[in-house]
């Protein structure tokens, strides 16, 4: 069986991240992939839950966890619509996660400027992934807030 690509996992995100903002939520989606499969997927979930923890990253990190029965993901890779903020890099870094991959850039709060070193060191980072789509997805939310 042909590997799908970076692009198509990415595409899943995206989807979660779509469903975030129907409902209301920053649409920021994620999902986890093991062995060419995606076995977690989440979205944003701070309003419906009132948690400000709840972002996608970390949605999906506790399911990938708790379906493969153990706190490190070294040889899964987490597929986000936006940069990880440093809360989710510290996640991402205790867990040991092998490749993240992730769409738009967050100028504002994500990890690269504000704590370059919060991964793993062994992770593997792409960006850049459909972060056009990504990035227009978060304009058009934030323009209908305001």
């Amino acid at each position: 069986m042909q590997p799908f690509d970076d692009v198509y996992f990415m595409k899943r995100a995206f989807q979660e991240a779509q469903q975030a903002y129907e409902k209301g939520e920053v649409p920021v989606g994620a999902v986890v992939v093991a062995n060419n499969r995606i076995i977690a997927r989440a979205h944003n979930l701070t309003e419906t839950l009132t948690d400000v923890t709840a972002h996608a990253e970390m949605q999906a990190v506790t399911a990938a966890a708790n379906l493969l029965g153990g706190k490190y993901l070294n040889e899964c890779t987490l597929y986000v619509t936006l940069e990880p903020c440093v809360m989710c890099a510290g996640a991402l870094g205790w867990a040991q996660l092998g490749k993240l991959v992730y769409g738009a850039t967050d100028d504002k709060r994500g990890f690269s400027k504000f704590a370059p070193k919060g991964l793993h060191p062994k992770t593997e980072v792409v960006s850049g992934v459909m972060g056009d789509d990504c990035a227009d997805l978060m304009t058009a939310f934030f323009k209908e807030k305001r």
